[in-house]
């Protein structure tokens, strides 16, 4: 068995309340996403514009989170892989490619939102020009390569640290704006208010349900171990749905106390067109007479950045190897997906001035929502197939409650598509606007409906294919021709394995190179996936355990040749984690592959070869690559 399947153990038996608290932890990682510095902006947008008749919305969005998450945590139980390793068996690559490209754009739009967020907390508390703080927040990539050395359970307890910094400032603004809690009450009737209401409830929708979450949710409940029996699965989906219940409802009632210091601290007041973060901030002490509270809010806020941009980074790296299959290093995906985010915020401050902000977030946010059903609707097809999911397939009434959630989702960002198209038939450039957003959306409205009907479609026409394994490593088992001749003094000998096509090829020189002398064998791997790489020994995604059984059937083709063969996994960086493997095994000898990169993929791949053989004190034998 893998050593980093399932390591968070979950009591199958004893106290509830110990068995639901193994399991919480994932839930508060997605919440994080849902009060982020994107829904602050529509939260103030909303409640300055329009008082409290938007709050609806909020509990709307957070019915849908709800169903929309526990359908995350279904898939990733029952079949053991994430939305994007879904998606990408399903459909062709084509489709698939432009899958991940808008889920990317979402992702981007995401890092806008926290990238702004964090700049713009730094600026009300130390007083640091706009653009200088957006640079700035390029340098918490390292907050997630540090936090990610001390274990899953050390980072989600440093997250719940910061949404409880979050909700504590935010309870204390509410108890300074004193609001006339009728009309909160009121707010809750469905209602749109006037022009634009359409607008900004869009992006409450997109802020709450946010596209990269579903891949995320479906990733994370993989640390969790979960036997193999109905049984097990069951109570696992069981709890995993209370503990976001719990979670998403604390983000519902943060995201409505911003709305609610916005109606009753600045609506009330006459301010109705609040375009800023900072502009509320610097309003609410005038209004609030509290010279406390602005610092309160920023301290919120920031908060709210940092533990937004953990998720994240988490969710691009997760989605960029479920849709493409390949991997690079955290700190060049974290930067890449950064870079992104810093450099047309930048532009746009320098360009339109700081009080662009406002209008950037809410933005941000509603390319969010408009990305929503490319996510969802592959999750309901997903999770509603008794072929792949058997017994915890979707009923009936949960499978039209989230078709339902879907044409609502779909239907709204229609109409919002409707009532803007207008818009940009008029002013300078309309022409050209037109000539590209047009086509784009028919683009998109097509890929749609490919997406919505395909597997309907498979279902009908043609018997459902047997799809091999995630494919994660390609390489088959071809065991032919390991049996070797020559013998050697070596004792314990560690040969590591990347499962990029060479392994026949290397295990059969190092049988050649062993010979007779059939020394104890420690065939390594290290998982580089996401979750592994986050969650170490935590993790226990499709990849750990398609790894750990083809090192166990390499392992089972020495032993029928005479060799005393063992598999050792592991995961996260490969040569730390090798020095380790190598340490532990006490091997004299180490056998591995040549990549055969060149400058720039060693630069994104890594030299393992070389920074391996300088930090071990066993000697290194490293298998040329055939050329032809």
């Amino acid at each position: 068995m893998s050593e980093v399947r399932g390591s968070v153990q979950v009591p199958r038996y004893g106290n509830l309340f110990r068995r639901i608290f193994a399991v919480s932890g994932p839930a508060y990682l997605v919440a994080v996403g849902y009060m982020d510095p994107g829904n602050w902006a529509t939260d103030l947008a909303a409640g300055s514009a329009f008082n409290n008749s938007l709050l609806w919305v909020l509990v709307m969005s957070n019915l849908m989170a709800l169903l929309l998450q526990s359908l995350s945590v279904r898939l990733g139980i029952v079949r053991g892989l994430d939305l994007a390793q879904a998606c990408r068996r399903e459909y062709p690559p084509l489709v698939n490619g432009m899958l991940w490209a808008l889920c990317e754009i979402a992702v981007a739009a995401c890092d806008l939102a926290e990238v702004l967020g964090s700049a713009i907390a730094l600026q009300l508390l130390f007083g640091l020009p706009l653009a200088w703080g957006v640079v700035l927040t390029a340098a918490d990539t390292l907050l997630l390569l540090v936090l990610g050395r001390y274990g899953i359970r050390k980072v989600e307890a440093f997250i719940i640290g910061l949404v409880t910094i979050i909700a504590g400032g935010l309870l204390v603004e509410v108890v300074l704006v004193r609001p006339e809690w009728g009309g909160v009450a009121a707010g809750l009737i469905p209602s749109l208010p006037g022009p634009g209401a359409l607008y900004v409830a869009m992006g409450m929708l997109g802020a709450t349900i946010m596209p990269h979450n579903l891949y995320l949710h479906s990733s994370l409940v993989q640390t969790r171990h979960i036997g193999p029996s109905p049984a097990e699965k069951r109570t696992a989906i069981r709890f995993n749905i209370i503990d976001s219940a719990i979670a998403l409802n604390m983000a519902m009632l943060v995201n409505g106390a911003i709305l609610i210091v916005a109606a009753s601290a600045f609506f009330r007041a006459g301010y109705h067109e609040i375009t800023s973060i900072q502009e509320a901030s610097h309003l609410l002490e005038p209004i609030l007479g509290s010279a406390m509270a602005p610092i309160i809010f920023a301290v919120a806020l920031l908060a709210s950045g940092q533990s937004s941009t953990i998720t994240g980074t988490m969710a691009g790296q997760i989605v960029m190897e479920g849709f493409l299959n390949i991997r690079i290093p955290p700190w060049v995906r974290r930067m890449i997906t950064r870079l992104l985010a810093v450099i047309p915020a930048v532009v746009v401050i320098l360009v339109s001035g700081e009080e662009s902000t406002g209008p950037l977030l809410v933005l941000s946010q509603v390319v969010l929502s408009a990305q929503l059903p490319f996510a969802i609707i592959p999750l309901v097809h997903f999770v509603s197939d008794r072929k792949t999911m058997g017994e915890f397939a979707l009923g009936r009434t949960m499978r039209a409650l989230a078709w339902l959630t879907t044409l609502i989702i779909v239907g709204l960002n229609g109409w919002l598509l409707v009532e803007t198209l207008p818009g940009l038939s008029t002013g300078e450039g309309a022409m050209w606007i037109q000539a590209l957003v047009i086509p784009f959306a028919a683009a998109l409205a097509a890929l749609l409906m490919y997406v919505w009907l395909r597997p309907w479609i498979r279902r009908v026409w043609r018997r459902r294919q047997v799809v091999a394994d995630v494919g994660i490593h390609a390489a088959g088992l071809q065991a032919a021709g390991l049996a070797g001749a020559i013998g050697t003094p070596y004792g314990h000998v560690a040969v590591a394995l990347d499962f990029s096509g060479r392994d026949a090829e290397i295990l059969r020189e190092a049988v050649r190179f062993l010979g007779t002398n059939r020394p104890a064998v420690a065939l390594m791997h290290v998982v580089e996936s996401a979750p592994a790489g986050f969650h170490g020994a935590d993790s226990g995604d499709a990849e750990s355990q398609q790894d750990a059984a083809r090192l166990e059937a390499w392992a089972a083709e020495l032993r029928t040749l005479g060799f005393a063969a063992t598999t050792h996994l592991g995961s996260g960086r490969p040569v730390p984690e090798l020095v380790r493997l190598i340490g532990e095994t006490h091997a004299d000898l180490v056998i591995l592959g040549a990549h055969g990169h060149g400058f720039i993929k060693d630069l994104l791949l890594g030299t393992t070869a070389d920074r391996l053989r300088h930090r071990v004190d066993a000697h290194v034998l490293v298998v040329a690559k055939r050329k032809g």
